[in-house]
């Protein structure tokens, strides 16, 4: 007779499936915690960065955003929201916020020289002018190397030490001294005559403020031992709201263009950053020496984004027409060699073709026209049909994928009963396969098209924009479409005028927005045709 032993469970067994199943639940509740801990932390770090800098209306929005963010994750009845939250937080900041902002800065003068909010263009032209004090004692001065870099131990006239650097104005420390002079001083170090030759440009031109306030001057040194005194030949008046030159007189005031201006209209730069309403759409559009250049590159930007639409399209096409015949051999090679242009980086390829276009070793003169001296990029019309070459070049075989997939979408049978019916291969083409085929990539045609139209990179990279426009007073080039336009008014040459080439950018938005909605009415017209 055999035995059997039934197992009953452990009075333990159940305490410790339980325990495991609420270790199973605390795990996902402490990561919760900590993202949004990390989030909370990032956010309020944020907030107090804007709020010393007086933004208050970001600190507002930033402080709304981390509350939603927060109430959403610690809600359980909120569940779909939780799945979209992190997708609009990057919207708004990334897509919503850059879009007003740009808006905001379309309607200031914000450029080179009216960066600064008006307290600081006045402290700093308080501390660009300035002289050294007539007949000024001058100050024991050791330098020294800190936490901001090389900075001035000065021993006052009442025997305390002070040190500052460039960032730093003055302050009083303990030092040790040597015949009167402090030579050295915790957290700094003392810099020798030799440590000090070695880095004599630095040590003559830093420039150290005495207090906060640039009116009370700065001590420069001319030897590295001895510091002296500068004190602006500027005097601000708070109370009149002008700047007084000391040495000449003239007294400059607040005209409200952003900086002060004298009477005869000259003006002290740095300005300040204000609201100017639609001053720079007015710029655009009426100003001759920037009206005659933006309308010639609206019309290029129209040109170039239309002929590489149109040819990239064809040329695709015509490839999809050869390369979809199911008797052909070789067709899974030629579709691969097709397509390699487009699996390599688009901006290694704009600098390959720039390199086979120059005039004295580039391979199309040198090689293939036979030593030719065809300057295809400082002619402005050469230049114009390079672009358009290298465009094709990277651009069919998107389409020629696009176009292959939207011929084999087509039914066979629509195409044997016209075939029976006694159509032409061109009539089957023209009546049926192109009809079908537009409805099918009309949206892609119209990305295409938007694309182009902000194609930055083929303009910047074969052609830099180049040839310029020698007249023009902006600096663009006979190839320059309306983005690379905003890039070189906004990040080039002397005087870089955001305001104007943020106006410039709504142009372009309003552009294309327009464009794509015209585009996208006549899609459906086709698609409720066919």
């Amino acid at each position: 007779m055999t035995n059997t032993s039934v197992e009953t469970p452990t009075p333990h067994s159940a305490p410790e499936k339980r325990l495991k199943f609420q270790s199973f639940r605390i795990g996902p509740l402490v990561i919760k915690i900590v993202l949004l801990s990390t989030f909370n932390a990032i956010m309020a770090f944020l907030m107090f960065t804007l709020a010393s800098q007086g933004s208050w209306g970001l600190v507002v929005g930033a402080a709304a955003l981390t509350i939603a963010v927060d109430v959403i994750y610690l809600n359980k009845r909120m569940l779909p929201a939780k799945y979209i939250t992190p997708g609009l937080v990057f919207l708004l900041i990334f897509q919503v916020f850059i879009i007003i902002y740009t808006f905001y800065i379309a309607f200031t003068n914000f450029s080179t020289g009216h960066i600064l909010d008006k307290d600081d263009a006045i402290q700093s032209l308080l501390s660009q002018n300035q002289e050294r004090v007539p007949d000024s004692a001058s100050y024991p001065l050791t330098v020294v190397d800190g936490p901001n870099g090389l900075g001035f131990l000065v021993t006052d006239p009442a025997g305390d030490a002070l040190v500052g650097d460039a960032e730093t104005p003055l302050a009083p420390v303990e030092a040790t001294f040597e015949d009167d002079k402090a030579v050295a001083t915790d957290g700094y170090t003392t810099l020798k005559f030799a440590d000090v030759l070695q880095v004599q440009d630095q040590v003559f031109n830093l420039v150290v403020p005495v207090s906060d306030d640039a009116a009370d001057g700065s001590i420069r040194t001319l030897d590295g031992s001895s510091g002296y005194q500068y004190v602006s030949n500027l005097v601000y008046d708070e109370s009149t709201d002008t700047l007084t030159n000391g040495t000449t007189g003239e007294v400059y005031t607040d005209e409200g263009n952003g900086a002060f201006e004298s009477p005869d209209g000259a003006q002290l730069l740095p300005g300040w950053t204000i609201n100017i309403g639609f001053d720079n759409f007015e710029r655009a559009f009426t100003d001759s020496s920037i009206r005659g250049p933006l309308v010639s590159v609206m019309i290029w930007t129209f040109v170039f984004a239309s002929l590489s639409m149109l040819f990239t399209f064809a040329l695709g096409l015509f490839m999809a027409l050869m390369f979809n015949h199911p008797r052909m051999r070789g067709l899974k090679i030629y579709r691969i060699i097709m397509v390699l242009p487009y699996a390599f980086p688009a901006f290694l390829g704009a600098m390959v073709w720039s390199g086979m276009y120059s005039t004295s070793f580039g391979f199309i003169n040198n090689v293939l026209l036979g030593g030719a001296d065809i300057p295809w990029l400082t002619d402005p019309t050469l230049a114009k049909v390079a672009v358009l070459i290298v465009n094709l070049w990277l651009g069919f075989p998107y389409m020629f994928l696009v176009t292959l997939g939207a011929l084999q979408s087509i039914p066979e049978e629509i195409q044997e009963a016209a075939r029976t019916d006694g159509a032409s291969p061109w009539q089957v083409f023209r009546q049926i396969k192109l009809p079908l085929l537009l409805v099918s990539v009309a949206p892609v045609l119209i990305a295409t098209f938007a694309f182009n139209f902000n194609n930055f990179n083929v303009i910047y990279l074969v052609t830099g924009g180049g040839p310029r426009i020698a007249d023009a007073d902006i600096p663009v080039g006979h190839t320059d479409i309306l983005i690379s336009l905003v890039y070189k008014v906004a990040f080039t040459g002397q005087q870089r005028d955001y305001g104007l080439a943020s106006a410039f950018s709504i142009i372009i938005f309003v552009v294309v927005a327009t464009v794509s909605i015209i585009s996208f009415r006549r899609t459906k017209t086709l698609e409720d045709i066919h």
